[in-house]
């Protein structure tokens, strides 16, 4: 029995494998809309297939969330382990944003609630821990201006994808410049006048990011 049952498992695992490469590419390229047939075309497989493996998209969404989670959060352990405070929290900006900006449904998980708040709070749970230990570093190293916020750090990030959003056909890389410009006006020293409002709170920035990602007109 075990002998007659073995090769449908072996197919039945590569059939997984190839719905969540399949997957991974279509939720990068375009984002969380993607349909299960699409899935299962790019797989090359029956979308009943797909079904048998995924009941639903949330649980496809769920199988490839966490390995994607866990490769910001080693960005950040990245960040962390550096020696210069400024350089790890310029290093975590530089490689996460470009990891957002390969991977659109990363970035819609990531900066919306609008996907699963369980999902997106577990995501932001991981991450914040870190992400506030290389800001008190950087702060506490006098590189960083004290009155930036934790919070300030995911709106950082989603100001500068959505310039690779309106620039990636023209300048793909131009988001860097923007990136420099912020980096110089985060650094304590370059400092020149108080901040004229306040760091979002955890409950403001959920709020914000409940509203979801809208797509571009175009």
């Amino acid at each position: 029995m075990s002998l007659d049952t073995r090769p449908l498992r072996k197919d039945a695992e590569r059939n997984r494998q190839r719905i969540l490469a399949a997957a991974g590419e279509l939720f990068a390229e375009a984002g969380l809309h993607v349909t299960l047939d699409a899935v299962a075309e790019r797989a090359g497989v029956g979308v009943g297939t797909v079904y048998r493996r995924f009941p639903d998209k949330e649980a496809l969404i769920d199988a490839l969330f966490e390995e994607r989670i866990d490769e910001v959060v080693a960005i950040a352990e990245q960040a962390c382990a550096l020696d210069d405070a400024w350089d790890g929290l310029v290093f975590f900006f530089d490689r996460a944003i470009s990891l957002h900006g390969e991977d659109r449904a990363l970035k819609e998980l990531v900066f919306s609630t609008a996907h699963g708040r369980e999902r997106v709070a577990h995501a932001r749970g991981k991450l914040k821990p870190i992400v506030g230990r290389l800001v008190a570093r950087a702060q506490e190293a006098g590189q960083l201006r004290p009155d930036v916020d934790i919070t300030d750090v995911p709106v950082i990030q989603l100001m500068l994808t959505a310039v690779m959003e309106y620039t990636g056909d023209v300048a793909p890389e131009v988001w860097r410049r923007y990136l420099a410009i912020l980096l110089d006006g985060l650094r304590a020293g370059a400092a020149l006048s108080p901040l004229s409002a306040a760091a979002l709170s955890d409950e403001q920035l959920d709020g914000a990011m409940a509203r979801g990602l809208r797509p571009l007109r175009r």
